[in-house]
């Protein structure tokens, strides 16, 4: 895939991002996340106390992968950096548009302010690597 057709597949529909991080404990970790993007990379928000909030204040390198789980099957994988912020002005703000992309208009807001508190970070991930399959042909 071209970079424009990997930013097309990336923000197309409510596609989710399964985002993979290590446990304390050297074993592999994998959940979904909501996520929008800035540029190239990908912004999303989590838990300062969660596995992955825990691991990104860390370790910061990250591997998210967003599929498409009906044929072709496509994918694109995201290896990289991350970075964090606790500012709440730049939290609600992301958080709102990822509220707005998951939930819809009408619910952007709602969502923003309830992932838009204490504890909760911002997490920036900047690629080093992609690797997109736009899935089998028929």
């Amino acid at each position: 895939m071209s970079p424009e057709q990997i930013r097309a597949f990336l923000l197309h529909g409510r596609r989710t991002g399964k985002l993979a991080v290590a446990m304390k404990d050297g074993h592999p970790h994998v959940m979904p996340i909501w996520f929008v993007l800035d540029g190239d990379n990908l912004v999303f928000t989590t838990g300062a106390d969660t596995v992955k909030g825990r691991w990104v204040q860390r370790d910061g390198r990250l591997s998210l992968c967003v599929d498409e789980e009906v044929a072709p099957y496509a994918f694109v994988h995201v290896r990289g950096r991350a970075t964090v912020s606790e500012d709440h002005d730049e939290l609600l703000r992301w958080a709102t548009l990822i509220g707005t992309r998951y939930m819809g208009e009408q619910r952007g807001e709602e969502f923003g302010r309830r992932n838009a508190v204490p504890g909760e970070l911002l997490v920036r991930l900047t690629p080093d690597r992609v690797i997109a399959e736009s899935g089998v042909a028929d």
